[in-house]
């Protein structure tokens, strides 16, 4: 295929990518716009393989297990299943960029530099540009590969979701993040020298490190924000490959990729009223389940039938979805009950804090998910604004984000951090298991306020009872 085809198609690619993340920022448009963004990689794709001189053998080798593994992920995968998901796709791809770092700079390393730069002819700058990619592409695909599986691993229970600490951790991580930098540095000025391959090791042995001591001090309450930050570090890891292989749309994807990501990580932090750099160095879960005042008084409960009564006479009617609802994949009778009590006479709405869950967007997916009207999603500034108002607002599974103690207990590890006002609703029933605290282990005050009842169990059987209620 001619260049200028390729160049052109490339750039079509792109405009499909800019259009399709545009449209991911709306619910109604989302599906949409990810399938825009799919045709657009399946053009680039498409085009990049129609490139000559290619041995499609292993290509299509790949094409076909990734393929397979994939879609047996996507068939599998549960709800509650896919914010770990997405920590291992974010790190798989960073490891795809480390990879081809690597595996560029053995052809350089093999063929030699003069051989090499005769096949790349002007799309490289230098010598210096293309060590200088490489140690880009291998840092940060390093950190995002053992950074998003220590995440998931997190996520997923297989190690404790609190944050990690130990002594001197901030001083050991800065020289680590210092050595990797140094020997980059080597790697660039000595690119063409026999020693240049061990400085690479260095730089890929410290990269995976900091990985590791970069994540496992940040707790489980601030997983959204750590999958959105390696979801960046991914877009930019593959930017990187793209400058190490000389493809366009490779960087433009990772830079978008990139850029959407770290923006996304910004709108958390603001959202927990924290700055990007108390959750990545805050240490914020270490020893949560010590901060706060003492709370006073106990835990009410309520029956399922009594809930009814309640909600029978309702005029408003907020939920308030957490991770728990993910748990119970109740997200379907949620939207019966919600339809039920419309036809009732009540006003309902749905209110989604933006870190509810375990990743960004988890309860807008799920309520899309039921096909819950999109009119009725309400943000947090939207729904505290007539929270007083409401009759009953019902949260299910969600624990720090309508935690009265983020403003009120200035002790509180989370104090300052913005929440859904649901304890000034003239009722308030909270769904849970148990009487545990939440993943972050802070202890909810709301739990213990007058207007608060527990109505304890499974979210899915005991919405499905209030249903059943409502149609006997």
């Amino acid at each position: 295929m001619p260049e200028s085809i390729i160049n052109v198609s490339y750039i079509v690619a792109a405009i499909l990518f800019i259009l399709g993340i545009k449209m991911l920022g709306s619910a109604s448009t989302a599906v949409k716009g990810n399938r825009i963004s799919s045709l657009g990689m399946l053009l680039a794709v498409i085009v990049t393989l129609s490139k000559s001189g290619l041995d499609y053998t292993w290509i299509v080798a790949g094409l076909v297990l990734g393929g397979m593994i994939g879609l047996v992920a996507a068939k599998r995968v549960q709800m509650t299943g896919m914010p770990e998901l997405v920590a291992l796709f974010n790190g798989f791809g960073g490891l795809a960029s480390l990879l081809v770092g690597w595996s560029e700079y053995e052809k350089v390393r093999t063929e030699g530099w003069g051989v090499y730069m005769e096949k790349v002819g002007d799309a490289m700058p230098g010598q210096w540009f293309l060590a200088l990619v490489i140690v880009l592409a291998v840092i940060i695909g390093g950190i995002t590969f053992t950074g998003s599986i220590v995440a998931y691993l997190k996520l997923s229970g297989k190690i404790g979701g609190t944050a990690t600490i130990f002594p001197l951790q901030k001083l050991i991580n800065l020289l680590v993040m210092l050595g990797a930098v140094v020997a980059g540095c080597y790697f660039i000025t000595i690119v063409d020298n026999q020693t240049a391959q061990f400085w690479l090791w260095c730089v890929i042995f410290l990269s995976l490190l900091i990985g590791v001591l970069g994540v496992i001090p940040i707790g489980g309450g601030d997983m959204p924000v750590v999958i959105a930050l390696l979801n960046s570090f991914s877009g930019l890891g593959a930017a990187a490959a793209g400058f190490v292989i000389t493809n366009t749309v490779l960087v433009v994807a990772g830079c978008l990729v990139g850029a959407s990501g770290l923006i996304l990580s910004m709108i958390m932090c603001k959202a927990m009223n924290r700055s990007l750099g108390n959750v990545l160095f805050g240490g914020f879960g270490a020893l949560t389940s010590s901060g706060g005042k003492q709370v006073e008084g106990e835990m009410k409960a309520l029956s399922v039938k009594d809930a009814y009564y309640v909600l029978e006479a309702a005029q408003s009617v907020v939920f308030v979805p957490g991770y728990g609802m993910a748990v119970a994949q109740a997200q379907h009778v949620v939207k019966e009950l919600s339809e039920i009590l419309e036809r009732n006479g009540a006003e309902v709405r749905h209110a989604v804090h933006p870190v509810a869950g375990r990743m960004p967007g988890h309860m807008n997916v799920l309520l899309a998910e039921a096909d819950v009207p999109y009119e009725q999603l309400c943000e947090m500034e939207e729904v505290n604004a007539i929270i007083p108002t409401v009759d009953v607002a019902i949260v299910i599974g969600a624990n720090d984000v309508v935690n009265p103690a983020a403003i009120e207990d200035e002790e509180s590890p989370i104090y300052g951090m913005p929440i859904i006002n649901v304890h000034q609703a003239r009722s308030v029933f909270v769904l849970k298991r148990g009487q545990g605290a939440g993943y972050s282990g802070i202890i909810n005050t709301l739990f213990f306020r007058e207007n608060c009842r527990m109505i304890y169990g499974d979210a899915k059987a005991t919405v499905g009872s209030m249903v059943a209620q409502f149609e006997e």
